[in-house]
């Protein structure tokens, strides 16, 4: 008789689980939300990394200040701002570090005077991407 309480029980186990239509929607509704996020975040990165491209060379008031607001941002290593750079690269799982020395690299050219035109590649670099045991 325990044999056969305990194949019950245990099938009770197994039992699938029945999803509600509305939690299914609640749940597709929170990814599209975070996609929306995340397209918020590679918006704020990409605008930050066009002003500081474009302004690296500015000589007028108003292009220095806008190159410097964006690399203030970028430089800076804080996280307690949800759209911070940090938290823009872990959330997008890019390397700050190697996004930090390209555009260095960029200000160094434009320094001595060479054209600070820069050709983005379609696929970004292996660097780029973090490595799994970041």
């Amino acid at each position: 008789m325990k044999d056969r309480e305990y194949e019950e029980r245990a099938g009770e186990l197994f039992q699938p689980d029945t999803l509600l239509p509305s939690q299914y929607f609640d749940r597709v509704r929170r990814q599209r939300q975070f996609d929306g996020e995340r397209r918020l975040m590679i918006a704020v990165l990409e605008d930050a990394i066009d002003v500081y491209r474009k302004q690296v060379a500015a000589r007028d008031p108003r292009g220095r200040g806008l190159f410097r607001d964006a690399e203030d941002w970028i430089e800076d290593t804080e996280r307690n701002w949800l759209y911070s750079f940090e938290n823009i690269c872990d959330v997008l799982d890019l390397n700050a570090d190697y996004l930090r020395r390209g555009l260095h690299g960029l200000k160094d050219r434009a320094a001595m005077g060479k054209s600070s035109v820069v050709t983005l590649r379609a696929s970004a670099p292996e660097e780029l991407l973090k490595a799994s045991g970041d």
